[in-house]
């Protein structure tokens, strides 16, 4: 339908483009002279502190920050190159972590980069998440950009989020990309923590922001069988085919730490969880022919490590019954309740029961229903509740990570939607 000249009219300008920051940047800082002076710098200033980082996931084995963006009020934006500061990384710039620990630190999607971030010695005291406050109230779009354009009427040029940043040098046009970046997380920032206000979750956004800060206060523990995320798992039937995935994923991971290259560069998942499909706990079992009918062991560069391949091969081969992995890990549970009906009958009925009430809830208090209470640990309450009080369920919530003010939330909820089930 042709629009008449009047609705043309009225059609709502589209929100001007930022395709620069305000101020020129500087170079970016890759000499610890530099650093020091940004430091001394910092140090007559106290206001909050917007800090943004770019990574190479899905290029390199290592999670680093291959660049670091910093803006005050009073000191304007500073590009860092942590990469070029030293011969082994991570950097230390803890110097620089202690001339920004009495301040607000701002970010967006604060749980990406903060691990990063710690890795150089830059931890918070304080936090503003922009990403997770605009989930606590319930905005319909949480992206910078979004955002950005929601609550400041403006639009963001938007176009490396997915580039290979480990690559030097750094183009021009990517590094106002990252200084963008932070360019407006502070007056966002303000206009959030207004909202949270307003709808009475300032405390509850302190809690999950504290809870981030102490989350990434201390290394991660190293996962148990890491392997078991490979991409198309659910395809294996045997123990036998599962010692191959792991042989090949241990391989490859090797190879890729070595390269400091991402695994999925090295050897696709598809490629792993394909070969050992078809394998059983006795029978053929497959032969050096089998990688070349494979697109993703054909592939470069993943046919040059054929004979690391061929090896992981012959030693999953090797491996006696008592050795194989358990098909299934300690909970039993599978990721989707819709696979639960054969084997916990009344795990689905707890979950028909326990989803919709928490639903309604989150409705209630005008939260999406995921930051209400985290997916993976309703199901773990669907699949094996700790018991039926309120004191049974509040623990297995707690020791599941949920913060204080989902509990007292959730709890009440989940105590009846049980009694309900019984």
């Amino acid at each position: 339908m042709t629009a008449t000249p009047t609705e043309i009219v009225d059609r709502p300008a589209e929100p001007p483009l930022l395709a620069q920051p305000a101020e020129p940047v500087g170079p970016v800082i890759t000499a610890w002279p530099a650093v020091n002076q940004l430091i001394a710098d910092l140090r007559s200033d106290t206001g909050p502190v917007a800090l943004d980082t770019e990574r190479a996931s899905g290029f390199r084995y290592y999670n680093w920050a291959y660049l670091i963006q910093l803006k005050t009020a009073a000191t304007g934006i500073h590009l860092i190159d942590p990469i070029a500061l030293t011969d082994q990384p991570p950097a230390d710039l803890s110097a620089l972590g202690q001339a920004l620990s009495s301040r607000l630190w701002i970010l967006h999607a604060a749980s990406q980069d903060l691990p990063c971030l710690a890795e150089v010695g830059l931890r918070p005291t304080t936090l503003f998440d922009t990403e997770l406050a605009a989930r606590l109230v319930n905005r319909p779009r949480v992206g910078l950009g979004p955002l950005v354009e929601d609550l400041l009427d403006l639009r963001l040029l938007k176009d490396h989020g997915a580039s290979d940043w480990s690559i030097r040098p750094l183009p021009a046009d990517w590094l106002n990309y990252a200084a963008l970046d932070v360019e407006l997380l502070e007056p966002l920032y303000l206009k959030l923590a207004a909202e949270l206000d307003a709808q009475g979750k300032t405390e509850w956004a302190d809690q999950e922001f504290r809870y981030w800060i102490d989350r990434t206060a201390t290394p991660p523990a190293a996962r148990e069988d890491p392997w078991r995320r490979t991409s198309g798992l659910h395809q294996i039937r045997s123990a036998r085919a599962l010692a191959l995935v792991r042989e090949l994923w241990l391989a490859r991971d090797q190879v890729a730490q070595e390269l400091d290259r991402a695994p999925g560069r090295v050897l696709n998942d598809r490629g792993i969880t394909e070969l050992a499909a078809p394998v059983r706990d006795r029978g053929p079992w497959p032969k050096s022919a089998d990688l070349n009918r494979i697109e993703y062991f054909r592939r470069k560069p993943t046919a040059s490590f054929r004979s690391v391949w061929l090896a992981a091969l012959q030693r999953a081969q090797e491996l006696p019954p008592t050795e194989w992995p358990r098909l299934r890990t300690g909970t039993d549970m599978p990721s989707s309740p819709r696979a639960w009906k054969r084997l916990n009958p009344e795990a689905t009925a707890r979950w028909a029961k326990l989803r919709p009430a928490i639903d309604h809830q989150a409705e209630t208090v005008n939260l999406p229903p995921e930051n209400l209470i985290q997916p993976d640990t309703l199901k773990h309450v669907a699949w094996r509740p700790a018991g039926t009080t309120a004191d049974a369920i509040e623990q297995q919530l707690a020791d599941s990570g949920a913060r204080p003010w989902q509990r007292q939330l959730t709890v009440p909820v989940i105590v009846q939607a049980l009694a309900d089930q019984t």
